[in-house]
């Protein structure tokens, strides 16, 4: 695992190298954009967005052959209503 910077638009985004694929920082992004202050209101918005939603599942479908379309099915349907909120899931 590697850690790097990249600058884009003369803001520096963190790129994590595991196992061959990168990542890139959505919460540099968004700080960025809107401030530290703001990044983590700006990622749940995102999240609930039913084009994301929709986007996420599609790349599931796409890249992981143990993707439980019917599980997503409940996601897909609820995202972007006012109950649909972010779930914590504990890391390991």
């Amino acid at each position: 695992m590697t850690m790097a910077k990249i600058i884009v638009q003369n803001t520096p985004i963190s790129v994590l190298s595991l196992e061959e694929q990168d990542y890139i920082s959505l919460t540099d992004m968004a700080s960025a954009k809107e401030g530290d202050s703001r990044a983590t209101d700006v990622i749940k918005t995102w999240i609930r967005n039913s084009y994301t939603i929709e986007f996420l599942g599609t790349w599931e479908i796409i890249h992981n052959p143990d993707f439980k379309v019917v599980e997503f099915d409940h996601f897909r349907k609820s995202a972007g209503l006012p109950s649909f909120v972010q779930v914590h899931i504990p890391s390991m």
